[in-house]
């Protein structure tokens, strides 16, 4: 399988993403939310947008950064797995109800944001809606393209 587009030759896909990549440096350098927290979360809506080229790369990434495979294999499943603390389902409904805006009109319910903002301050909530909306940018630019999965190697784009 070939992508339709190659983004990383495209002078103006190249700039853009850039400024995502350089985004996301400001998430994890910034924030205290755990980095394991934003690795499920960027996992679970790679799943549910069916990117499979995020997939790969997160998945790599929290494996080598010491994530136990039992808990990367229950994400599709976080609501019925006991691996996940409370504090991490929030963060997984988070994300899960910001990937599926479509779905829900009116967007993500105030249920949800208050669960969130039981386990995390205010500075940690900005940091996960930026990272969901971040997710999902590269989720859509690797659809629309079908960027091809499986060679990623963990860090290759840090």
């Amino acid at each position: 399988m070939e992508a339709r587009l190659n983004l990383m030759a495209s002078p103006i896909a190249g700039k853009f993403g850039k400024h995502l990549v350089a985004a996301n440096k400001v998430l994890a350098e910034s924030t205290t939310v755990p980095a394991s927290t934003l690795e499920l979360v960027k996992i679970r809506a790679s799943q549910i947008n069916g990117c499979g080229f995020c997939l790969d790369m997160h998945v790599k990434d929290a494996a080598h950064a010491g994530e136990t495979p039992e808990r990367l294999a229950m994400v599709a499943a976080w609501r019925e797995a006991k691996v996940y603390t409370e504090a991490e389902r929030a963060a997984l409904e988070l994300a899960e109800q910001g990937t599926r805006l479509a779905d829900a009109a009116g967007g993500v319910p105030d249920e949800v944001w208050a669960n969130a903002a039981k386990h995390y301050d205010e500075e940690q909530l900005a940091a996960l809606v930026c990272a969901i909306a971040l997710i999902n940018a590269f989720n859509r630019a690797n659809v629309i393209v079908q960027q091809p999965a499986g060679d990623y190697r963990p860090g290759q784009f840090h």
